[in-house]
């Protein structure tokens, strides 16, 4: 999904974290207003996490920029 207006954009890097890094993703999306996004920065697809931030009202947009990098940009809905 494109959008026409600028947003601010925060970003967390998961892929040095050891063990699951679900607990800090929900910490920042805590932290993103309604008007920001959070990109997320993967080595795989996090699928799992799809269902979840639909349940809690956020929509999402995946893209696979690098062999082991995935980024997935999440916003309120």
């Amino acid at each position: 999904m494109s959008t026409d207006h600028q947003e601010s954009v925060q970003e967390l890097d998961v892929r040095d974290v050891d063990g699951e890094p679900f607990e800090q993703i929900m910490n920042a999306l805590d932290s993103v207003s309604e008007s920001e996004a959070l990109r997320l920065v993967n080595s795989f697809e996090p699928v799992p996490l799809y269902d979840v931030l639909s349940k809690k009202g956020y929509q999402y947009d995946t893209e696979q920029v690098a062999d082991k990098e995935w980024h997935v940009t999440i916003r309120p809905e």
